[in-house]
């Protein structure tokens, strides 16, 4: 590890759609551990490096590792990024809560959403507080009374307390040195029908994926799976994004910034297991986040009703796909391509048909379970409040 001077600070700017904090060094298949994802042109305090990953201070005790790819050193002679808040706004439209604060630089940030009571969390390092006062106007509808703590000199936390049980997301980036925060507001009805649901079918293209001893390829499976997936969404009245229609090469990151700019409510990535075991088999669902857990749950209890064994259901996922907090989002493993019982389920039509019905059935399932009880959620199809 090389340490530098604190007396010359190092400074960097985070560049790249999907750039990131990690909490360590540690690295697989999926990537080191994040801490959260950035903005772009976020200033932060270079104090070391590791092979491929800077070492970089937040906060006092507070430290992560920033991949070089998404790293652009700035010249020498800055200053340690710190800023003053200034006095907050907080507003609605139709589909957003919007939550701004002023800062006089772009400083990194992490987030979490927090249950009993549900609220959205948010630490901004290296600001201070001199916000003496939030203005709250019209057209609120997912956040209720916000405020912030200072729990210590150099981090200024963000508490925006959620008024639905369900969270549907959440965005957080800048214009120009605002800080600004985009909280979904649920659906006006919670129902398929006018609802736009995403669908990934994962791999494609260059990226074949899991193969099966007879040769089915996993990305075939995936797009015949959700073809299927979406023509039964389709028939029960919503509206279907892809992020690919045919066998081609997409990146995360092309993914990620095609979901960015379709807005879904909901997102659903299928894909195919295989284990260095052939006698590992059954179905399973993942997610990254507490918050989206439900429709991974709803998702994984539906897949269960085609007959295939339940693998389990899988937290904190580190997958790119499950990383964006602006929409609920799950990926299903249907079955394992390297068990020869669960290989003849993923290569039969029939069966796909029926695979597509149960998440369909569990997406129907993750709404109902968002609805108040009562008229309002029986008639209206209107979100249960905390």
């Amino acid at each position: 590890m090389r340490l530098l001077s604190p007396s010359q600070p190092l400074l960097a700017v985070t560049r790249g759609l999907l750039a990131h904090l990690n909490y360590g060094l540690g690295d697989d298949r999926l990537g080191g551990a994040k801490l959260g994802y950035l903005d772009s042109l976020v200033v932060l305090h270079v104090v070391g490096r590791v092979g491929g990953q800077y070492r970089v201070r937040l906060a006092e005790g507070h430290y992560a590792w920033l991949p070089l790819e998404y790293a652009r050193l700035l010249p020498s002679g800055g200053f340690v990024p710190a800023s003053l808040t200034g006095s907050w706004s907080v507003q609605g439209d139709s589909v957003y809560d919007y939550v701004r604060v002023p800062l006089t630089q772009r400083l990194p940030y992490r987030s979490q959403i927090l249950e009993n009571p549900t609220r959205l969390v948010i630490d901004v390092f290296g600001a201070s507080s001199n916000t003496n006062w939030i203005t709250q106007r019209a057209g609120l509808q997912a956040l209720g009374a916000v405020y912030y703590e200072q729990p210590q000199a150099d981090i200024f936390r963000l508490v925006l307390p959620l008024r639905h049980r369900q969270s549907w997301g959440y965005h957080i980036g800048y214009e120009q040195n605002t800080l600004v925060v985009r909280v979904a507001q649920p659906p006006a009805r919670l129902q398929l029908r006018g609802l736009r649901v995403a669908l990934d079918a994962g791999h494609g293209g260059s990226n074949v994926g899991a193969v099966g001893a007879s040769g089915a390829r996993e990305k075939d499976l995936t797009l015949a799976i959700v073809q299927q997936l979406q023509r039964e969404l389709e028939r029960r009245g919503a509206t279907v994004v892809l992020t690919r229609a045919a066998d081609e090469s997409l990146s995360m990151a092309e993914r990620v910034a095609l979901l960015w700019q379709q807005r879904p409510a909901l997102l659903v990535s299928v894909h195919v297991n295989s284990a260095g075991s052939a006698a590992a088999r059954g179905t399973s669902a993942f997610y990254r986040y507490a918050a989206f857990r439900p429709l991974a749950a709803a998702l994984y209890g539906r897949m269960q009703q085609t007959g295939l064994p339940g693998w389990g259901l899988v937290g904190n996922f580190n997958f790119a796909l499950n990383g964006p907090t602006d929409y609920p989002n799950a990926l299903v493993e249907t079955a394992f391509i390297s068990n020869p019982e669960d290989a003849k389920v993923l290569t039969d039509p029939a069966q796909q048909q029926q695979m597509a019905r149960r998440m369909a059935d569990g997406i129907q399932d993750f709404l109902k379970s968002a609805r108040a009880k009562g008229v309002r959620g029986w008639l209206g199809r209107q979100p249960a409040e905390q």
